[in-house]
């Protein structure tokens, strides 16, 4: 089955490609995590993306699309795959179709801006270890200190209120006409998010036998 997962920053679309990794053995391909990896290797692609990391310089479309087909080809996707994180656009929805890739099904995970901003903005993780905690759901024993190190526990910057409203504001600009794409083919889920990680799951396996 070749998935696409969608999902606002914080709305826990990674957990899911990740269970739905596990349990149906086929690799969740993040962008992000392709791209540092078509670096590392020294790929054709890989190297025209250091080019645009090395000049502080966003990869555009054409790079991240020749990335990610030069990792669709591997042997492990051939009984399916997950993108997590791609495509982001029309035009790498375009890309993907003009290419071959048939998707089966797009999940879109869908968690209110409110919860969202609440969920990332209380996250705090420790400066020495990088544990994560949570000022609602995940307290530490001693506030402000991480259980396992006794580090100090910081709110990072992309973590800020201010900093989330952004990112999701990009988000539904880019991605309302993605899910209307993918509406128009019968293939686009909806998926609640739930408080319980179990339920968004058991949701998100039940749209995919839907």
């Amino acid at each position: 089955m070749n998935l696409i997962l969608l999902g606002a920053p914080g709305a826990g679309k990674g957990t899911q490609a990740e269970i739905i990794s596990n349990k149906l053995s086929i690799p969740s391909i993040s962008t992000g995590n392709i791209i540092r990896e078509a670096i590392k290797t020294g790929t054709d692609m890989g190297k025209k993306a250091q080019e645009f990391v090395n000049a502080g310089k966003l990869v555009p479309d054409d790079v991240v699309i020749g990335i990610i087909k030069e990792r669709l080809s591997k042997d492990d996707c051939k009984n399916g795959f997950i993108l997590d994180g791609f495509p982001r656009t029309i035009p790498q929805a375009e890309a993907l179709d003009k290419m071959g890739v048939r998707i089966d099904k797009v999940i879109s995970i869908e968690v209110p801006d409110e919860k969202i901003v609440e969920r990332m903005s209380g996250r705090r993780v420790c400066e020495n270890c990088g544990a994560s905690y949570h000022i609602k759901y995940k307290k530490p024993l001693v506030e402000g200190k991480c259980d396992l190190c006794d580090g100090n526990l910081i709110r990072r910057k992309d973590d800020d209120p201010e900093t989330v409203l952004e990112r999701l504001r990009v988000y539904h600009v880019e991605t309302k006409p993605l899910k209307d794409y993918y509406q128009k083919t019968g293939k686009l889920r909806i998926v609640e998010g739930q408080e319980e990680v179990a339920d968004t799951t058991r949701l998100t396996l039940q749209a995919l036998e839907n």
